[in-house]
């Protein structure tokens, strides 16, 4: 069985009458590194709530991790990473980046439960793995939003997820930090854990096979892999964006 798994699927928000996702179909095998792009509103996000549960499936099936998504959520969000868009801390936060970064653990031991050795010990590779080490005594309300932005991947990481995904994780982090950070979830696709990444920007991906799933209006137009270099000519093709186009963004 594929540890992702989605036949058919509907879904609509909460008071919505329009579907946004629609008769999607999806599989996605251990040690995959899944790249989702389209347009604006193509349902992108709209896909990753899906499979974590976030969303109600209203016609079709899904599992993960041999899950039921419509019966079992909280199980399958105990077992998935899920780094979402642009999201900040107060300024005013109280708790370091160490202490976010061991949060991801709780999911795993129930709120009830002490964290025990082997959960320091998960948190401290995730902020090392990260490379956010000199960070970690600072307040997470202080830092920047590349800096949060890192704290929230290491913080996932830390919950040793089955399944791990990203929307749009760059966004505030330069081509430096970016290239790290995919040097990092190639090492996670090493271990079986695959990796669904909702991205605009498509540099520095990692050199192995890249499966691609483009998006249009909540329906899949293109599923199949391909090499790193080849994703954004793909994508842009896919959303009608010409090559004259492709070269004006670039000057």
């Amino acid at each position: 069985m594929s540890i992702v798994e989605l036949k058919g699927i509907y879904t609509a928000y909460e008071g919505g009458e329009k579907a946004v996702i629609k008769d999607l179909s999806l599989r996605v095998e251990r040690g995959e590194y899944v790249v989702i792009g389209g347009p604006n509103s193509a349902g992108k996000t709209t896909l990753l709530e899906s499979i974590n549960g976030l969303i109600k499936i209203t016609h079709g099936s899904a599992s993960v991790c041999g899950l039921n998504v419509s019966s079992q959520a909280d199980e399958v969000r105990r077992r998935v990473g899920y780094v979402i868009q642009n999201f900040y801390f107060d300024p005013f936060t109280p708790f370091t980046v160490e202490q976010v970064v061991m949060m991801g653990r709780f999911g795993r031991l129930g709120l009830m439960n002490r964290p025990g050795r082997a959960d320091y010990d998960a948190a401290q590779r995730a902020i090392s793995l990260v490379g956010i080490e000199d960070l970690a005594h600072k307040t997470i309300g202080t830092c920047s939003g590349g800096q949060q932005q890192k704290a929230m991947i290491a913080h996932n990481i830390a919950k040793e997820p089955e399944v791990m995904m990203l929307d749009e994780p760059f966004s505030n982090l330069d081509f430096v930090a970016r290239e790290y950070l995919q040097g990092v979830f190639k090492r996670m696709v090493r271990t079986g854990v695959p990796i669904l990444m909702v991205a605009h920007a498509f540099d520095g991906l990692p050199d192995i096979p890249i499966h691609l799933v483009v998006m249009n209006q909540g329906r899949i137009s293109y599923d199949r892999n391909c090499r790193a270099e080849e994703v954004e000519g793909i994508i842009r093709k896919e959303c009608g964006v010409s090559e004259n186009a492709r070269v004006a963004d670039r000057k």
